[in-house]
């Protein structure tokens, strides 16, 4: 694979977007330092109770990590996104974003976090949707292992400087993408993420 010659926005360290990619368009995210993880939710544009299902993705795919050729689902069972190029192969889709709450609970940390729900809550604010609309995201680069018992374990990020996945729309979308916020999860250093609509 051979990444075309595309404008890159960035998404700042620990911050997030939203934005729209309509049905045809397609969406590159991309690696600007290395191990930098980066959740997308998305609703359909025109119907916002319509919106990404990890549940559903993971059952109509019988797969847990989604690659190049999977497609990812809406609550309906509609195919909302397809993953069309992907050079690092490991992204998650069964952790929810981290939030305040989490790193209360999790890190049992008191103080005021920044976090990807957060920071999608607060991009798709304009448009209406509530924090409880945000469910499972699909977690680009992130790397999470599962062991036989069931044991789940964040490992390092195996996407390397550059590295890009590609989804394709495949109805009009309402996208929300973050820099992860979380240490562990981008191994204890943040950086920014690029994406380009085209």
């Amino acid at each position: 694979m051979q990444k075309t010659q595309k404008q890159f926005n960035t998404i700042l360290k620990q911050r997030g977007v939203s934005f729209q990619l309509l049905r045809g368009q397609t969406l590159t995210v991309t690696e600007v330092e290395a191990a930098q993880v980066s959740d997308l939710f998305c609703f359909n544009l025109h119907d916002f109770s319509e919106s990404l299902s990890s549940g559903r993705s993971i059952d109509y795919n019988d797969q847990i990590f989604l690659t190049s050729g999977h497609s990812l689902y809406s609550n309906r069972s509609e195919v909302m996104l397809k993953i069309i190029e992907d050079t690092c192969g490991r992204h998650d889709f069964l952790m929810t974003p981290c939030s305040l709450k989490m790193f209360q609970i999790v890190a049992n940390n008191s103080e005021y976090h920044p976090s990807c729900h957060e920071n999608l809550a607060k991009s798709f604010a304009a448009y209406g949707i509530s924090p409880d609309q945000i469910s499972t995201t699909f977690n680009i680069f992130m790397n999470v292992q599962v062991a036989p018992d069931g044991a789940i374990r964040i490992n390092a990020s195996k996407a390397k400087k550059g590295d890009w996945v590609t989804f394709k729309a495949e109805m009009d979308l309402l996208i929300g993408l973050t820099a992860c916020s979380h240490e562990e999860t981008n191994q204890f250093k943040f950086s920014e993420i690029g994406y380009a609509i085209s």
